[in-house]
């Protein structure tokens, strides 16, 4: 009797994650990097060096390319972020490799565990999966109270926001009045593609959420994050289960 042989096949590549860095993309990214650059160094000077000036980070290869914008040019700008308490373990990873990376020590914010008790209590573990309704409930406790509090007495934030990522962030200026939280909001990457992105992290080897390799474009909380299939929207494996309008947590909703 034969034993059967078993063959490893080696993982599929994302070539989105690795675009062919051409001349022509390395010089555009450049001149992007250039413009983001002075944009957040306008900033700085406009709204203070004293903490009221901050960046969100949520990890994603976006967020990256700001990361190292930011920590490489020693910009005094406040880069924190919001841990959910069920974001994935590569996240976590990543966390610490850009703490080390770069020798910071980043601001992370929590949600209120009481809060999180009580909405776990009186719906379930995972009732995000039930309703639109509360998913945003969910949103509500684990990212948006915090925020309010990471915000607290800031003049403007900043945001790795992509226009092309999906269809409610069509329009995105590079710089709005954030109604909801009143303060300024600026999105210094609002005008660049996913190949632009990627091809600055391949070029200055910024690290990255390994999920990404894996067809994960954008990565939130774990249960609320899928791989896409080739040729799907890269906001499709954020709660998948919904309706494309309504895919926003709340931390970034257009006015009108």
């Amino acid at each position: 009797m034969n034993a059967s042989v078993s063959i490893l096949r080696p993982a599929p590549v994302n070539a989105a994650t690795r675009p062919a860095l051409t001349d022509a993309l390395r010089a555009t990214v450049g001149a992007r990097s250039a413009a983001a650059l002075a944009l957040l160094r306008e900033a700085v000077a406009e709204f203070g060096a004293h903490g009221e000036l901050a960046f969100a980070n949520s990890f994603g290869a976006e967020d990256m390319v700001l990361t190292d914008l930011i920590l490489s040019n020693a910009l005094p700008i406040t880069v924190f972020s919001l841990d959910t308490g069920r974001l994935p373990a590569e996240t976590y990873t990543l966390i610490g490799e850009v703490e080390r990376r770069y020798g910071t020590k980043l601001e992370i914010y929590f949600p209120d565990a009481g809060a999180v008790e009580t909405y776990v209590r009186s719906h379930g573990i995972n009732a995000f999966y039930d309703s639109v309704e509360l998913r945003k409930a969910c949103c509500g406790v684990r990212k948006m109270e915090p925020l309010r509090r990471a915000l607290a007495g800031r003049k403007a934030w900043i945001t790795g926001l992509r226009a092309a990522q999906s269809v409610t962030r069509a329009g995105l200026p590079v710089r709005e009045f954030d109604p909801a939280n009143g303060l300024e909001k600026l999105n210094p990457l609002s005008d660049w593609t996913e190949a632009e992105v990627w091809a600055y992290i391949r070029i200055n080897a910024v690290p990255h959420n390994a999920l990404h390799d894996q067809f994960f474009p954008s990565i939130g909380c774990a249960p609320c994050t899928r791989a896409i299939a080739v040729g799907e929207d890269v906001r499709a494996g954020r709660w998948w289960w919904e309706n494309p309008e309504t895919k926003e947590c709340g931390l970034h909703v257009k006015e009108g």
